[in-house]
């Protein structure tokens, strides 16, 4: 029985109440293969970085953990569920107009759509507008000047697992055309969400959350419902909060990391504000409030406790191939010798960044994930950060001299307005006739 987040329990059970020809099956209460809870058992969290005894020693981390590794999306599966009646085409405009215009709006809304909707709508009492705004000004200069480097790298870190990437597998999103659309649309997500406004109600990071929602949710739907090759048993429910809380919170995570490493045990204000824009896109994501934490040694064990209950697996027939296809996408718009070279360049610093972030600096780990750093990439990243990262440097200094701060924020808005022209029009959809049988 719970002890700790009773709450967050009865969400997971209410799963089976509101959707019983999708959860109706599911044991809420046995424990998944992939949730490793055992001592000495194999586990993803990287030798050395955590002492997983002592997680595992934590009741309250453990039952946190577990419980949200069978937490899908209570308002937005109902939506989704509605593709046996609905085409997706027709799902997905009730949803733009709804968060452009209002549910109002929408003819004879669905009450799924209602409650999709208006939970995004109750912004929780826990949320600081002004901080979020802070915050979002605060994101602009990475979003703008860093993450088009990296993104790719942040983005096949979630493939380094089999039983987390799995889902992604199954859906044969990730092959070809498929895996440049899916990284440009993450890349697209997370840069409209830092304009000014965008996460205001009517604003298009509100918008584009409830459709990666939407996205997810069908993944669940059609992997629970139209795949032979989908146990339950093993892999729990499809696309969990929990797997999803690292991409949502990885920024807060390295921040939380610096700060420890810098002998502090609190945020800054201006830190502050960071976490509270991560934090309520997060929310906006529909990760639930357990799984966002405050503090900088709170955001760390979250994040090592996921690991450590996530049982270690790399199978290179779902995870390498995932990631070598996305490692190889082509990712610009055109096809000129100038984005030839910019697809080069990006492809390098997102190795490097692969390399140092989620290989613990290895190139031998990263090898065996499908990932080499080699000689011309390293040239590439020598000859091109005096440039990116001197100027990332300058202008975040320029941010912080009142006097430069506005026209400064002008000039990264631009620039990322024109990131999104080169990720193009986001889709987040979730076809099923894509899917394969990959699980078999």
């Amino acid at each position: 029985m719970p002890t700790y987040y009773p709450g967050l329990a009865q969400r997971v059970r209410s799963q089976r109440e509101l959707q019983p020809g999708l959860y109706g099956d599911l044991d809420f209460d046995k424990q998944p293969y992939r949730l490793v809870t055992a001592p000495g058992e194999p586990s993803s969290l990287p030798h050395g970085v955590a002492d997983r005894e002592s997680i595992l020693a934590d009741d309250r981390v453990v039952e946190l953990m577990s419980t949200a590794t069978m937490l899908g999306d209570v308002v937005a599966d109902p939506f989704a569920a509605l593709t046996a009646e609905y085409s997706v085409s027709s799902l997905i405009a009730m949803v733009r107009r709804a968060c452009q215009e209002g549910l109002d709006a929408v003819p004879d809304a669905p009450p799924e759509l209602v409650s999709f909707i208006s939970a995004m709508e109750a912004t929780p009492e826990w949320v600081d507008p002004e901080l979020v705004r802070r915050g979002a000004r605060a994101a602009r200069t990475p979003a703008a000047l860093l993450a088009p480097f990296v993104t790719r790298g942040a983005f096949i870190a979630t493939f380094t697992n089999t039983y987390a990437a799995l889902p992604m597998a199954l859906t044969g999103a990730l092959s070809g055309r498929r895996a440049a659309r899916r990284v440009n649309e993450t890349a697209s997500f997370f840069a409209v969400t830092t304009l000014p406004g965008a996460l205001d109600r009517y604003g298009p990071g509100f918008e584009a959350a409830a459709m990666v929602r939407l996205m997810h949710s069908m993944v669940r739907y059609n992997a629970l419902k139209r795949s032979e090759h989908w146990d339950t048993d093993i892999f729990g429910v499809p696309v969990p909060q929990v797997d999803q809380m690292p991409a949502g919170m990885i920024d807060l995570y390295l921040l939380a990391v610096r700060v420890r490493r810098q002998g502090r045990t609190e945020f800054t204000a201006e830190e502050r504000a960071q976490v509270e824009f991560s934090r309520y896109r997060c929310f906006l994501l529909g990760l639930p409030e357990e799984l966002l934490p405050t503090t900088p040694a709170e955001i760390i064990q979250v994040f090592h406790a996921r690991a450590a209950l996530l049982r270690d697996g790399f199978d290179d027939a779902t995870c390498g191939e995932l990631i070598r296809s996305t490692m190889a996408a082509y990712l610009r718009p055109r096809d000129t010798r100038y984005d030839r070279i910019a697809d080069a360049v990006e492809k390098s610093y997102s190795k490097a960044g692969f390399v140092l972030a989620f290989c613990r600096g290895s190139l031998r780990i990263a090898r065996g994930m499908g990932v080499t750093l080699g000689p011309a990439d390293v040239a590439r990243i020598a000859a091109t950060a005096p440039f990116i990262l001197g100027r990332l440097l300058l202008v975040d200094a320029a941010t912080r001299i009142p006097p430069l701060a506005k026209v400064v924020d002008r000039y990264l808005v631009r620039l990322i307005e024109r990131r999104l022209e080169t990720y193009g029009n986001p889709e987040f959809v979730s076809d099923a006739r894509t899917y394969t049988p990959v699980l078999g």
